[in-house]
């Protein structure tokens, strides 16, 4: 498997750790490509499926540099960002259709896609210092894709209000919206989510895939399908394009 995400596993226990930390573990074409193919290889060997990182940060969402580099095609990025953002909500569905319980060891930061990442594992064990944020209307790109999870975690209108204002969430408080399952002192966090998966594997598998079909979320297709539409459509907005720009440049975006 490609370094850039490792597989780990313990008995019954599989760890995918991301691990780009340079760029913040950021979902770039690469990574989805890569826990993409790790998920689909997943075997019913494997009992209960971690999520971790390298690094400070869990994920800082999507690569912004990629996105402004696909712009350079005639179409200004469309067919391109339609792509990667299909194989990013097929993705996070093939995560939350898994029969194995999920979960998510988050330290750092989890924003935008990497909120959505968490979010859409069944569990999320946090370090205590985690923050969770869907900021990308800060550069004009609201986070619509990374909605569709995090809005079947907490109340909707709580997680559009994070959306829509860019603020983020400390683990406490996401842990009283439902979100986080477990919080944890950063440097306890391997150990507590080992117990949790330690836990999760003893009971039968075939009743936890049987508890994971009765929530199953038939709606979950058709609401990426749309807010993939939508995403693709802010990315195109011009404004956008300032917007990307003026935070890879570290600046203030100029919008009218």
């Amino acid at each position: 498997m490609s370094a850039i995400l490792l597989r780990h596993d313990d008995g019954p226990v599989t760890t995918l750790t991301l691990n780009t930390p340079a760029n913040l573990n950021a979902l770039s074409s690469a990574m989805l490509l890569a826990l993409d193919a790790a998920l689909t290889a997943l075997t019913p060997h494997t009992r209960v499926l971690i999520l971790t990182a390298t690094g400070r940060t869990f994920c800082a969402g999507h690569d912004l540099r990629e996105l402004q580099a696909l712009r350079a095609a005639p179409d200004h990025g469309r067919a391109a960002f339609t792509t990667l953002f299909s194989l990013c909500a097929a993705v996070m569905q093939r995560l939350a259709d898994l029969p194995q319980p999920t979960i998510a060891a988050v330290q750092g930061v989890a924003t935008a896609a990497g909120c959505q990442l968490a979010a859409s594992c069944d569990f999320i064990v946090a370090g205590d210092t985690a923050r969770f944020g869907v900021n990308g209307v800060n550069i004009g790109l609201f986070c619509t894709t990374p909605l569709v999870a995090l809005s079947r975690k907490i109340p909707a209108a709580q997680a559009f209000a994070l959306a829509a204002t860019g603020r983020f969430l400390t683990a406490p408080e996401a842990k009283a919206q439902g979100l986080v399952t477990t919080i944890t002192p950063t440097e306890t966090l391997d150990l507590e989510t080992q117990a949790l998966a330690a836990t999760l594997a003893a009971k039968l598998p075939a009743a936890l895939a049987f508890g994971k079909r009765a929530r199953h979320d038939p709606g979950l297709a058709a609401a990426y399908a749309s807010a993939t539409a939508t995403m693709i459509d802010n990315l195109m907005h011009p404004m956008t394009a300032e917007g990307l720009t003026a935070f890879l440049e570290k600046r203030a975006p100029n919008w009218p």
